[in-house]
């Protein structure tokens, strides 16, 4: 009885390690390579799959999600016998899991070399210069490359991006040296730049301020004139109005004597001939207004003698 019972068992356990081996569950985006007695013979997509026991076995399960791999900075000559390291980042996805597995033996490290090979014979025919400026074209060249070449292994390169470029010590500190007189230059023009537009401006403002002044003087001017005309022209109508005499004329004349002689900057006054014909004209009219009212003497008119031309002495010191 009890042989019965541990053969019963053992064959229960057979079958429970049998199912387990029947019943094989594959990831989403995974995919498994089924092998019958070391050959191939299908592909297991994602899902519920029944193989047979013993007989069918599974070679590798592959992940077919877009994977990123950095490569290790790799040297590199440029065509000016330079020697710059460069990182690389891969982006690829296994798109047929049976190439992947049995066209190549490691597909990553068959991309790595693929890279550093493509990348020496690019960047060997440029210079520093043109490397350190044409990322984009470097990319796109790689890109081309890899995605032809692992084409056949199942593999599709999306993308090719370099990290750093580094260039030598020594030429790192010539460039930085430079870019450091390249931005002292921009920042003396710019400052010359400046300096310069602001004279312009300030002679600018300058120039229209003059152009406003004289504008004004002249405008003030011209109002001037224009109100000593307006004046002039009124006394004159006031005068030619009233209808003076000559005594009324003497009489301020002399009254604008004094003002003549005002000012501390003269030193010598010249009496204007004038004046005699001024004093004749007040006697005559003093005259009259003493005579009697019967009287019937007439003052003879007093006629102004001609201006005579005015002697003008040197100041004395």
């Amino acid at each position: 009885m009890s042989a019965i019972i541990i053969v019963l068992i053992i064959l229960v356990v057979l079958v429970f390690i049998a199912l387990i081996k029947t019943i094989q569950v594959i990831p989403q985006a995974s995919a498994a390579i089924v092998e019958r007695f070391g050959r191939y013979t299908r592909t297991l997509n994602a899902g519920l799959n029944i193989v047979v026991p013993f007989i069918d076995s599974i070679r590798n399960r592959i992940d077919l999600r877009e994977q990123v791999v950095p490569f290790p900075p790799q040297p590199v000559i440029t065509q000016d016998n330079l020697v710059v390291n460069i990182d690389t980042v891969i982006y690829y996805q296994v798109t047929d899991a049976r190439a992947a597995t049995y066209e190549v033996a490691s597909y990553i490290q068959a991309i790595e070399q693929l890279t550093v090979t493509t990348l020496r014979n690019i960047i060997g025919g440029m210079d520093l210069e043109r490397t350190l400026t044409s990322r984009e074209e470097i990319n796109a060249a790689l890109r081309g490359v890899l995605d032809e070449a692992t084409g056949k292994w199942g593999i599709r390169v999306n993308r090719v991006e370099l990290k750093a470029i580094e260039p030598p010590t020594s030429i790192q500190d010539s460039m930085e040296k430079q870019m450091r007189a390249d931005r002292d230059k921009r920042a003396a023009i710019l400052t010359a730049e400046g300096i310069r537009q602001s004279q312009i401006l300030t002679a600018e403002g300058e120039k229209q301020s003059a152009i406003l002044k004289a504008e004004g003087e002249a405008k003030a001017a011209a109002l001037r004139a224009e109100g000593e005309a307006q004046a002039i022209r009124t006394v004159f109508e006031s005068i030619h109005a009233g209808d003076p005499d000559q005594k009324l004329l003497s009489y301020q004349y002399l009254q604008m004597l004094p003002k003549i002689a005002e000012g501390d900057a003269n030193k010598l006054w010249i009496v204007p001939s004038e004046i005699g014909d001024a004093l004749k004209g007040l006697s005559g009219a003093f005259g009259n207004f003493g005579a009697t009212p019967g009287s019937d003497a007439k003052t003879p008119p007093v006629m102004p003698t001609p201006p005579q031309p005015r002697r003008e002495q040197p100041p004395i010191d």
